[in-house]
């Protein structure tokens, strides 16, 4: 019985790091797509063309998530 008991708690520890793990590279990737969103939003009104908020956010959206997919699939 205590083997087990023994095995579940093992097996609830390695889940419980798994997802610390998980979560650690999400809060990184997170970090990677504000910093690119931020970047592009600036770049993008100051690029002269009178380009509004809207425009910008979702031109920068579809951009850094093109990129993050690419990074994802590439490595």
């Amino acid at each position: 019985m205590e083997k087990k008991f023994e095995a579940v708690l093992l097996l609830c520890l390695v889940g419980i790091a798994a997802m610390h793990t998980e979560k650690a590279d999400a809060t990184s990737d997170d970090q990677k797509f504000k910093e690119c969103y931020d970047t592009c939003h600036k770049e993008c009104f100051k690029d002269g063309k009178g380009n509004g908020y809207t425009f910008c956010e979702m031109k920068c959206d579809a951009d850094c998530a093109t990129k993050e997919i690419k990074a994802k699939l590439m490595g």
